[in-house]
């Protein structure tokens, strides 16, 4: 790992704590979504996140909210796949390139994240989307930022939680192996601290659908930091949270400070 990498990956985790990382880049595959209409006065709310998950057009729209001492890290995607593009039921799980890691640490990048979907049914299409992951860990390598390796299997949502566990643990080991220096990707349940072990890098967990209740994704996020996970990345549960301001304090003290969920909910007073 370079300098640059260790000096980056140092600040997300500041003190060895764990990281809460909000996710705003919903846009790229679905579009408009409820809570992410206008993104420059939702951002502008988030400042308090150790970083933000963006998409590279719009971080001219809101650069206000990292142009201070002590603004969130900006994260940013290297590339684009049809397996998050969930309205229009894409099945081959294409991944193409977007921008390189030059062009991220151009527009003030300070970490990168790449998305991978492997088992999509095609081994032309699984050795395309390594084949891209493995040329971003080597863009990264010379620009000096970490990268984080997102996990997401083909058709996840159809899965028994057996092969999803699966997927998800053979797909983490991959991009470790491939260079990633972070893991993106779905609690799975009991048996993620299995992932943990086998996976020699940080995993952080994401959030994914929105939570019935606020004190729900707090409780998601207790269980994959309970299970070894170092931070989590939540995206519509803030967002689109009663306060997001209040709901990411919450979310802070449960990944942070150990806080058990229903006590950070009833102290900030979340729904």
């Amino acid at each position: 790992m370079s300098t640059g990498e260790s000096i980056r990956l140092q600040r997300l985790f500041d003190g060895g704590q764990n990281a809460v990382i909000v996710a705003v880049d919903h846009g790229l595959y679905n579009g408009p979504r409820p809570g992410f209409e206008n993104l420059a006065p939702i951002v502008d709310r988030l400042r308090g996140a150790d970083a933000i998950l963006m998409s590279p057009g719009m971080v001219p729209h809101v650069k206000s909210v990292f142009e201070h001492r002590g603004a969130p890290a900006l994260i940013l995607r290297l590339n684009w796949g049809t397996q998050y593009a969930t309205q229009w039921n894409y099945t081959e799980s294409r991944s193409v390139p977007m921008i390189s890691a030059a062009q991220a640490v151009g527009l003030g990048a300070d970490i990168t994240l790449v998305g991978m979907s492997i088992k999509t049914g095609s081994e032309a299409v699984d050795a395309e989307n390594v084949a891209q992951v493995a040329a971003c860990v080597a863009e990264t390598r010379v620009v000096g930022v970490p990268i984080i390796g997102e996990v997401y299997p083909a058709g996840h949502e159809d899965m028994a939680p057996e092969e999803r566990h699966e997927q998800i643990s053979i797909g983490c080991r991959i991009v470790a192996e491939l260079g990633a220096d972070l893991v993106k990707t779905f609690y799975t349940g009991q048996r993620f601290a299995e992932i943990v072990r086998s996976t020699p890098v940080p995993i952080l967990a994401l959030g994914s659908r929105k939570a019935p209740r606020e004190v729900d994704a707090l409780e998601l996020a207790a269980a994959a930091v309970r299970d070894g996970a170092r931070g989590v990345v939540f995206g519509r549960n803030v967002i689109q949270a009663q306060s997001p301001e209040k709901f990411l304090e919450a979310l802070q003290e449960v990944v942070k400070n150990g806080v058990e969920p229903g006590a950070a909910a009833e102290k900030f007073g979340l729904a």
